[in-house]
Order: structure tokens, then sequence, then C-alpha cells
């Protein structure tokens, strides 16, 4: 059974940090790109993160960009997103999901996504 388990999220003063985790299951992760996507109440789906499936090519959405990294272990077929200086505009439901095609800054939909409830993430004082 395909899997993406997300985990690491909770409520942080803004200025803090936090680190999710996605562990992957039933599919050969280390050849898939794996992406880091938010949904807050409300809003859409926005793409914050990608990273090829080697781990050295990385990808940020400019609202996230120099304050959180997105990094891979292949050998515990995981996905971290770490996340600092968080802000009140990062509160929102995180999920990841894994694609074959690599990294697209543009793509909306992928060929693995999280059957889960993702981790939210909230950020408020």
């Amino acid at each position: 059974e395909v899997q993406l388990v997300e985990s690491g999220g909770g409520l942080v003063q803004p200025g803090g940090s936090l680190r999710l985790s996605c562990a992957a299951s039933g599919f050969t992760f280390s050849i898939y790109a794996m992406n880091w996507v938010r949904q807050a109440p409300g809003k859409g789906l926005e793409w914050v993160s990608c990273i090829n499936h080697y781990g050295i090519s990385t990808y940020y959405s400019d609202s996230v960009k120099g304050r959180f990294t997105i990094s891979r272990d292949n050998a515990k077929n995981t996905v971290y997103l770490q996340m600092d200086n968080l802000r009140p505009e990062d509160t929102a439901m995180y999920s990841c999901a894994a694609d074959r095609r690599g990294c697209s800054t543009t793509r909306v939909t992928y060929q693995v996504n999280s059957d889960g409830q993702g981790t939210q993430v909230t950020v408020s004082s």
C-alpha cells in the first residue's frame, strides 16, 4: 500500500521553528522527487518546496525561501521540512507529495499524494 504520513506540526509563536517529517512506504522512494504543499483555511493548495530524488536540487516558493529547508533521507524513506522564522501566514495544513517526473514549481497535481490528514502548523502568539 502506498502511504505518505506527515508529522511534526504544532502550535508555535512567530519567529519559532518546527521540523516536519513525511514517511513514505509502498513505492520506491529514492526515484521520486518529493514535495511539500500546504493549504490554509479558505485558500487553495499552495506548493511550498521540492527536492529531487538525489536530494541535491531543492526549490522553494518565494514565500518561504530563506526560511524553510527541505531535505531527505532515502535510507529512511523520509523527507523533512525545517521551518524557521515562522510567520502567522505560514499557518496551514502541510502535506507531502511524490512525483517521478521531478520537481516543478508550477505543478498542481502529483503522482503520489498523501491520503492522511497532513500535519497542522499554527503560528500564533
